[in-house]
């Protein structure tokens, strides 16, 4: 769908030229597609025109062509297929591929692509394979387990779509060669005890020495391990239980 196109330009994890993220660089040409993660085409029913491969993330992506003769892509659950039917709103029935407001969907529902602000689009459980669990209900706010086991509350007005994202099995592709890993745009990666002691917080020392008794550090020198959340962060009354190491 030519529309929902456009190219993605290079940045390389550079800004004006200098390198603020390390390990990227390459890539192949692709293009970005138009995802709509707000699914804010509320009341109207859509079909599921091709389900289609998105370079840009490991899920699968469908296009959607709704009554009104839009077309839009969204993220693609792993039990839709083509000529399906979705639907957006408060009273759209609890199946795959319908996205509703939290506070209508039941308790135990497996959800994605979950508001954290209302209107704003979905930002939670987004990439194959995941899916939150909506565990209770608690005044205006719902009680979401997210795939990283961390349970935390999100305002019932927010919007999420029924069901798992599909491509379930990518964790088990094998990359098989440097050279396809540079075609994703990642370069290298070494090990801060391999690099010199101006270059990375591990570096130096003779021969093959560990990182010592210092605490493990990134090339910034900011600790890597540990208890590294800011703890006064905004969010961190929302969140009830911490994700699992």
């Amino acid at each position: 769908m030519k529309k929902l196109f456009k190219i993605k330009k290079k940045k390389s994890g550079r800004s004006r030229g200098q390198v603020v993220v390390r390990h990227q660089g390459g890539e192949h040409k692709r293009y970005l597609r138009e995802i709509d993660f707000k699914r804010d085409k509320s009341d109207i029913w859509g079909s599921v025109v091709s389900i289609e491969y998105d370079p840009n993330r490991k899920a699968r992506i469908a296009l959607v062509s709704y009554s009104d003769g839009e077309k839009r892509y969204i993220i693609a659950p792993s039990d839709l297929k083509v000529n399906d039917k979705v639907l957006a709103g408060k009273d759209a029935d609890i199946k795959v591929g319908n996205s509703l407001p939290l506070g209508s969907i039941p308790v135990g529902t497996v959800v994605h692509n979950v508001e954290l602000t209302p209107g704003r689009g979905g930002q939670l459980a987004r990439g194959a394979g995941t899916g939150a669990i909506i565990q209770a209900r608690e005044g205006n706010y719902v009680q979401i387990k997210l795939p990283s086991g961390e349970l935390r509350k999100v305002l019932s007005a927010c919007m999420a779509t029924v069901g798992t994202i599909s491509n379930i099995d990518w964790k088990n592709e094998v990359i098989g060669s440097a050279g396809r890993k540079r075609h994703m745009g990642i370069r290298p990666t070494v090990r801060g005890v391999a690099q010199n002691p101006r270059s990375h917080a591990h570096g130096g020392g003779e021969g093959r020495s560990g990182i010592g008794l210092k605490r493990p550090k990134t090339y910034a020198g900011r600790p890597a391990f540990g208890k590294t959340r800011n703890p006064k962060k905004y969010s961190n009354k929302y969140i009830l239980k911490r994700r699992g190491k």
